[in-house]
């Protein structure tokens, strides 16, 4: 693992809530996450696994510590660097698909390199961007289900476009928060083989957050978080 490059890193990372009283979500948080991991983040609910994933996503600002991405600490960044660092290097993929019930699945699976191209970070035109949409749907076994609406398909569809989506824009990592908590048994161990299928094929990086021990035995290897504190 020690020849592997080092993709994202917590040193000392801290979260605090004072509202209504103080709360600290996260304490002092150390891990390393290397290129092409598929790693596991184990914990009961209301351990933290939700708020650390937000702080390494840049959706909320940590209270101390830094996180470092390829090297470069990003825990201070804001503004249009944040939201572009958040389009373009990490991809989300929640609990609850948040698919757009008034698109079809490959248009929201667009979204993402949509919204790039009109900043201007990406320079694929429209057709581009719709046949790697296409692609990416059909990578996750959803190419039949390209002109179908959110309510047209079943939940477990609805994650894999969602995971499509998280894919779109070739993020450096993949943060899924709780992705399979609101699946059946058989259909959450079917996200967990994609993933499993992605991560060999695309050597694409992800974090996991589950407090489920046969998604956690499936990883290559588990950070274990408790009471906002990161187990050795």
């Amino acid at each position: 693992m020690s020849e592997r490059e080092i993709l994202l890193e917590a040193r000392g990372l801290g979260k605090q809530f004072t509202r209504p009283d103080r709360v600290d979500a996260i304490k002092g948080v150390d891990f390393s996450l290397y290129e092409g991991e598929l790693v596991a983040l184990a914990g009961p609910s209301g351990s933290g696994k939700s708020t650390l994933l937000a702080l390494l996503g840049g959706l909320m600002t940590p209270s101390s510590g830094i996180i470092s991405l390829r090297g470069r600490d990003i825990s201070g960044i804001s503004g249009n660097e944040l939201i572009q660092r958040r389009n373009m290097e990490v991809g989300f993929v929640f609990q609850f698909h948040h698919l757009l019930p008034e698109l079809t699945v490959t248009e929201n699976v667009m979204l993402p390199a949509l919204i790039a191209a009109r900043e201007g970070w990406i320079a694929d035109k429209l057709d581009a961007i719709r046949s790697r949409a296409l692609a990416m749907l059909s990578a996750v076994g959803l190419g039949s289900r390209a002109r179908h609406f959110p309510t047209q398909i079943s939940g477990g569809e609805a994650q894999r476009a969602a995971i499509a989506r998280a894919l779109v824009n070739r993020p450096a990592i993949v943060l899924a928060d709780e992705p399979t908590g609101n699946l059946d048994r058989v259909t959450a161990s079917g996200i967990m083989d994609l993933f499993e299928e992605l991560n060999r094929t695309t050597r694409q990086t992800f974090l996991v957050a589950t407090h489920n021990p046969e998604l956690v035995d499936r990883a290559s290897r588990a950070l274990h978080l408790v009471a906002g504190e990161m187990q050795k």
